[in-house]
């Protein structure tokens, strides 16, 4: 009888360490599920409300248009909220620099970027449409 009690006792701790191990993975690259439904490729970006052009950026990696203000940057998030159709995330980057970002999908290749925080020791923030345009050149 005295092995039953420690089985389970190893059982539980194997069980512990692998939930430890599964949720360590997913804090480091989450699936997203607003950003699923987006396309790699040419973005126009433009600041909503500005009579200005748009910028167009080349996104591979649809996480970029969560830190825009910080896109070359390896920086640690947190996910906020993870909605269909919205996600909200916080940011935090080596050597300074921050911010909280949420993106709203409206429709197929159209998002609305909200984005917040401090970039080069100063305060940003910005409100911008997405549209996709394509793929990359180049």
């Amino acid at each position: 009888m005295t092995a039953f009690p420690t089985l389970f006792k190893l059982f539980v701790v194997l069980a512990i360490a692998l939930g430890l191990a599964s949720t360590a993975t997913r804090a480091e690259a989450p699936e997203l599920a607003m950003l699923s439904k987006l396309q790699p490729g040419l973005w126009n970006l433009k600041e909503r409300g500005s009579a200005d052009g748009s910028d167009k950026l080349c996104v591979r990696d649809l996480r970029k248009l969560l830190q825009l203000r910080h896109r070359d940057q390896q920086c640690h998030r947190f996910v906020v909220s993870d909605l269909p159709d919205e996600v909200t995330v916080t940011y935090r980057c080596p050597g300074g620099g921050s911010g909280r970002t949420t993106i709203k999908y409206e429709g197929r290749g159209l998002i609305q970027i909200d984005s917040q925080g401090i970039a080069q020791n100063a305060p940003f923030a910005f409100a911008m449409e997405g549209r996709y345009a394509g793929s990359c050149s180049g």
